[in-house]
């Protein structure tokens, strides 16, 4: 495949010539490393995103932003303050940015470099044991591909990605590739208690009882991507990842000290979020939006193409959701007082299909807001 190949679609005799190197990319099974260790110098037109999806970050946000929401919080977990406090500081940053860095969360730093050094081990392994784990079938609980949504997006992504499934069934350690395999799990464990303290706590800031969004199984389902983000030749024409939301309850993301990640605000346009040692990142997903009847905020937010001659970028998603493949329970809005809900109620399994099915980009959260058009 050229790695200057222009941009092209269906032709007049029906020709689907982008589809076609679409599979060429995906059939190689070695990525965007691939791509990246054949030396190109020039990114494949199937990488080149529009104009407007890559506006730079913008300029600092208007000060009344940053004095109420500019800024992403950092919340001390074990601070000094009485709990409530704690709970409050999650409630403004959930109502707000969506997004909040954690410190003294629990999460041995240890760990944290250990599964950080193992998914780049994993990705700077001989090609062909990684080929064994590339795949699209979802029935795998480790798979390894390029872009989930590359034959769905407008554009494909500067980055690779490990997908490992960790709750509720665990893989057989055998299902794991060995680069990874102690330290997944055990990584998992760590975060899967990080995500239920926080859910206590925003139990708490809506009023309930600490127990309450753990009970509705907001944590049951925990799907680890583990992102490679190789260093771009023309990191001004494509993107690591495109402007979306999280189709979960909560995502607890560990990033390298490379930077890369941005939110978008309301009216602070992108802000970055900057690699804080130590820190967690915890952002509301699509699924809280709607359970929460829009009180938390679920926030677009995108990855830079890595800018670096030499250095990837590695960051560890944790995606903690419902179980969509068991649960029948209808998820809707908890109201307080006299307010009515904003969305319809959907079981986990209509709700991550639906935006599974719609790939990066768009907001599949208005599928559900009562009143939309089906």
């Amino acid at each position: 495949m050229s790695a200057t190949e222009p941009a092209a679609g269906l032709a007049s005799d029906g020709y689907d010539r982008r589809r076609e190197l679409l599979q060429a990319f995906d059939d190689t099974k070695a990525g965007v490393k691939g791509l990246v260790d054949a030396g190109v110098t020039a990114i494949p037109a199937i990488f080149r995103h529009p104009p407007e999806s890559l506006e730079a970050t913008s300029s600092p946000p208007p000060t009344d932003v940053v004095a109420s929401a500019g800024t992403i919080p950092v919340i001390d977990l074990a601070a000094a303050a009485p709990r409530g406090e704690v709970a409050s500081q999650v409630k403004r940053a959930a109502e707000t940015v969506g997004f909040f860095q954690v410190t003294n969360h629990g999460v041995p730093r240890e760990l944290m470099a250990g599964v950080l050094a193992g998914v780049r081990r994993f990705n700077e392994q001989q090609p062909e044991v990684k080929r064994r784990f590339y795949t699209r079938d979802t029935a795998r609980k480790a798979r390894f591909c390029s872009n989930y949504d590359l034959f769905q997006s407008a554009a494909a992504n500067w980055r690779d990605t490990l997908f490992c499934e960790l709750a509720p069934d665990p893989p057989r350690p055998e299902e794991l590739p060995e680069a990874v395999r102690g330290v997944m799990l055990e990584y998992g464990d760590a975060a899967t208690k990080l995500a239920l303290w926080v859910l206590e706590l925003l139990s708490e800031s809506l009023g309930l009882a600490s127990d309450h969004l753990r009970e509705m199984g907001c944590a049951q389902s925990l799907n680890v991507a583990s992102h490679y983000y190789p260093p771009c030749p023309e990191p001004h024409l494509t993107l690591g990842t495109s402007r979306h939301a999280d189709a979960t309850f909560v995502t607890v993301l560990l990033q390298d000290g490379t930077g890369g990640l941005q939110v978008l605000l309301d009216r602070g346009g992108w802000v970055d979020v900057p690699p804080l040692p130590g820190a967690l990142i915890v952002n509301i997903g699509d699924f809280l939006q709607l359970v929460s009847n829009g009180r938390f905020r679920s926030v677009e937010h995108r990855v830079l193409a890595n800018k670096s001659r030499d250095t990837p970028r590695v960051s560890v998603a944790c995606f903690f959701n419902a179980d969509a493949k068991r649960s029948t329970r209808l998820y809707g809005p908890i109201t307080d007082g006299g307010s009515a809900p904003l969305y319809k109620s959907v079981t986990a399994r209509e709700f991550v299909a639906y935006s599974y099915s719609k790939g990066l980009g768009g907001r599949p959260l208005e599928h559900f807001r009562l009143g939309a058009e089906d």
